[in-house]
């Protein structure tokens, strides 16, 4: 596993957010690992804009100020449209939590100091035009995520083994994306081709999507496992 100095960096500017009793920006799950690391449990409280949410603020003693926005788009686009915006807008990661679809809309949690620059630039998806609604930031307290069940057959629980049945390719193939950097697992990146999968792991490939790890569902005659997952939707 590795992780970038950039990582590093961030991670000391919100410890000494927390010191002076001032919230983080949004948190990605490494970041979060990464911040559980240097600080003790009685040095922050964590919250999710909804229980499964995958990015969080940490706090100390007031609860962090969020804003929701319901996006209308005139047009058929995916997460990845949405978060292409958001990232051609030129601003960090850091200043948006996650992108929710919800009875047909689209939502994103954004921080207060974001709100002007947000509503001024965020005109398109892809050339779709944009419309901004500012909703109660509590609507999505209750939501929960959606995911595809699903079963593959394999020789073993290696993540090289499991990646390449996922995406119908050979594990030599599986090698190179992991050496491009292309595989996380449990939010790091992936360097070991051999790690054998645990119950409760959580893993993505680009462009393929994440995956949560379920277990083996049984052995074959053949000596196979079937093996269970939940994909992200």
């Amino acid at each position: 596993m590795e992780f970038m100095k950039e990582n590093l960096y961030y991670i000391e500017k919100n410890c000494n957010r927390l010191r002076h009793h001032q919230s983080t920006f949004f948190l990605d799950p490494l970041e979060q690992d990464l911040l559980k690391r240097r600080l003790k449990k009685c040095e922050y409280q964590i919250f999710l804009p909804y229980p499964d949410s995958e990015k969080a603020i940490f706090y100390v003693d007031v609860l962090p100020d969020i804003l929701l926005y319901q996006i209308k788009v005139k047009g058929d686009v995916r997460h990845q449209d949405i978060l292409g915006s958001l990232f051609s807008l030129n601003i960090a990661s850091s200043m948006f939590g996650d992108i929710v679809f919800y009875q047909g809309h689209y939502y994103v949690y954004i921080l207060p100091l974001f709100q002007n620059y947000f509503e001024s630039n965020f005109l398109k998806v892809r050339n779709f035009p944009v419309e901004l609604q500012l909703v109660d930031s509590t609507l999505l307290q209750h939501y929960q995520r959606s995911y595809e069940s699903l079963e593959i057959i394999v020789s073993s629980q290696r993540i090289d083994t499991v990646v390449a049945s996922i995406v119908h390719t050979s594990r030599v193939m599986v090698k190179e994306k992991i050496k491009n950097k292309e595989i996380l697992l449990n939010h790091h990146i992936l360097t070991n081709s051999s790690y054998v999968l645990k119950e409760g792991d959580i893993f993505s490939i680009r462009k393929f999507g994440k995956f949560k790890y379920m277990g083996i569902v049984k052995e074959t005659k053949k000596e196979n496992y079937i093996l269970h997952f939940w994909k992200y939707l």
